[in-house]
């Protein structure tokens, strides 16, 4: 996968529906940057891989000229400071506070929402996995006030531009649908977040991320299935 404008010797390695990898990919996009993407088979992972991100073992790791850089949140920071020049928008804020505030948001939303997905694609009991869709719910209340205190009437959390916040967040969008229909709950829902509802619709449809984000619900469980059999 490539997308339009010089990166440089840039190269992905990832899962197709990872969300940590998802917002990397909507990162480059955003900047038009041309990089070359890797899928990984977790099963049987790669000694690039395993020789790149020997800490975690995980991905997504970003190499950029030999060198890898891993976690997704510390990989969109790197790109927004590297590529700071390059022609796309910035993701994170300029202004000091509204940086700080986005990286608290978007620490929430790893912690908040990010565990408890987690805990739905490997818990065994269906109490279990209920219960962490009920925190998801819980977590995308809180945010959606924030999402109106962050974009003061605008489009997404960076206000008229997708920022840190969009994309972070954003990356769960194709997962939030698999979720109800694995656990038969509807954590983004227009009736208790109205706003944030019109947000990941939005979202979804920017050409940095629709191409990106899986929409494909039984092709994704297929796939959970097929990784944890």
């Amino acid at each position: 996968m490539a997308a339009k404008g010089g990166g440089g010797d840039l190269k992905l390695l990832g899962v197709w529906d990872s969300p940590y990898v998802n917002r990397v990919q909507i990162v480059l996009n955003l900047k038009g940057l041309s990089y070359e993407y890797v899928e990984e088979d977790l099963l049987h992972k790669s000694a690039l891989l395993l020789e790149s991100n020997p800490v975690h073992k995980k991905v997504p790791v970003l190499i950029h000229g030999g060198r890898p850089i891993a976690e997704s949140q510390v990989i969109v920071q790197y790109l927004d400071e590297v590529f700071a020049g390059a022609g796309g928008p910035s993701v994170l804020p300029t202004d000091p506070y509204e940086r700080a505030t986005a990286r608290f948001w978007a620490a929430f939303v790893d912690d908040k929402v990010g565990s408890p997905w987690h805990t739905i694609l490997f818990a065994r009991e269906a109490e279990e996995k209920a219960g962490a869709a009920a925190r998801i719910v819980t977590a995308l209340e809180t945010l959606e006030g924030a999402f109106r205190d962050c974009s003061r009437g605008r489009g997404y959390f960076g206000g008229d531009g997708i920022g840190f916040v969009d994309v972070v967040l954003g990356s769960y969008l194709g997962w939030f649908k698999v979720f109800e229909k694995m656990v038969g709950v509807r954590v983004l829902d227009a009736a208790r977040t109205p706003l944030l509802a019109a947000w990941g619709e939005r979202l979804a449809a920017a050409g940095a991320a629709k191409d990106v984000l899986p929409d494909d619900v039984d092709k994704v469980i297929e796939f959970l299935q097929a990784f944890l059999d």
